[in-house]
């Protein structure tokens, strides 16, 4: 079956570091468009960054322009989400999320796979 298995995340002060990864299997990778979503407590669930097959930048929310990057390596079956400059709002659980069709992909509860999710906390 899909699997989709997120590492990377931790407690940090502002201003630091984080590299997510999502490790994928029981798919065929270089098929879905990725994307890593984040969810706060008592918010909605909203998508970070989407990532097309071949690695073209498909969206990044305004507020992570500049500080965040997603890519993959179809070889590796992964897609990273590069967070610099964090900041205390960027406090959540982060879900890697994959797809077959870009339209699917960018709801908020859309893709047909998740991860369970990595904690991501940034002290102020």
């Amino acid at each position: 079956q899909v699997q989709l298995a997120e590492s990377g995340g931790g407690l940090v002060q502002a201003g630091a570091s984080l590299r997510l990864s999502c490790a994928a299997s029981g798919l065929t990778f270089s098929y879905y468009y990725m994307g890593w979503f984040r969810q706060a407590p008592g918010e909605e669930r909203e998508l970070v960054g989407a990532i097309g097959r071949n690695g073209g930048i498909l969206y990044y929310r305004d507020s992570v322009k500049g500080r965040f990057t997603i890519s993959r390596d179809n070889a590796k079956n992964t897609v990273y989400l590069q967070m610099n400059s964090l900041k205390p709002e960027d406090t959540a659980v982060y879900y890697c999320a994959a797809d077959p069709s870009f339209d699917r992909l960018k709801l908020p509860m859309g893709p047909n796979y998740w991860g369970q999710g990595t904690q991501v906390t940034v002290s102020s």
